[in-house]
């Protein structure tokens, strides 16, 4: 288990908070249209949808990308952090997902903006630039308050894992036992993920999440809908 400095710990915790004011719960990433559409409509189905983007997405692609940009702000190479940035956020396949860094990624700026012991050089070399997501702003904030790698990676994973859970209590709807149950389940795999994430090289980085595309592009014309994306 990764030794945690005395500061670091309520700092991961403030990074993965629900109280962190950037609108992640605005947000389901394709979810709500799933539940629209049939192929999540209870607790066994909600949990085989999440569990299928965290480990053909999120723990192949966004978190190894994320561990990226931190190691190059921990080596203060601002050039590669930027670097992932431009990599990541083209790599969103609709404009819901690519919208919801972006919005999430200024929202962290502007808070990181004005917190008293992070580099605000490299804070401002963030608020320069027209677009920054959300993996690389958590990056800089998780480098800065000297939080490892490892221990970052598992706190974004299950930042996005409540999250996503969170949305499924609302719109599927699932009761809060079946909620805890599912973050339970998926939530032991999390280190196993996070130490896998960032084992993989450049080569092996992989998005492919075909349906999760297809329901981000439907939930952009969903007619009732609660979710930004």
């Amino acid at each position: 288990m990764t030794q945690l400095p005395l500061l670091a710990l309520p700092r991961l915790l403030q990074l993965s908070s629900p109280m962190l004011p950037v609108g992640a719960f605005s947000y389901s990433q394709g979810l709500e249209f799933a539940i629209e559409s049939g192929f999540v409509h209870d607790a066994d189905t909600a949990r085989e949808w999440i569990g299928e983007v965290l480990l053909a997405s999120m723990a192949r692609f966004e978190a190894p990308l994320m561990a990226r940009m931190q190691q190059a702000w921990e080596q203060q190479d601002v050039d590669q952090a930027l670097y992932w940035n431009d990599f990541f956020i083209t790599s969103r396949e609709t404009s819901e997902l690519r919208a919801e860094t972006l919005q999430m990624g200024f929202s962290l700026v502007r808070l990181l903006e004005k917190m008293d012991d992070l580099p605000q050089e490299h804070v401002t070399v963030l608020r320069q630039k027209s677009d920054v997501s959300f993996p690389c702003a958590f990056s800089l904030a998780a480098a800065a308050w000297g939080i490892p790698v490892a221990a970052s990676v598992n706190a974004y994973l299950w930042s996005w894992l409540e999250n996503q859970v969170s949305a499924a209590l609302k719109t599927v709807p699932l009761g809060q036992v079946a909620g805890q149950r599912i973050l339970a389940n998926l939530g032991k795999q999390l280190p196993e993920l996070a130490e896998s994430a960032m084992k993989l090289e450049d080569n092996e980085l992989s998005n492919f999440s075909p349906m999760l595309a297809i329901v981000s592009s439907q939930h952009e014309t969903q007619y009732s809908r609660l979710f930004r994306s």
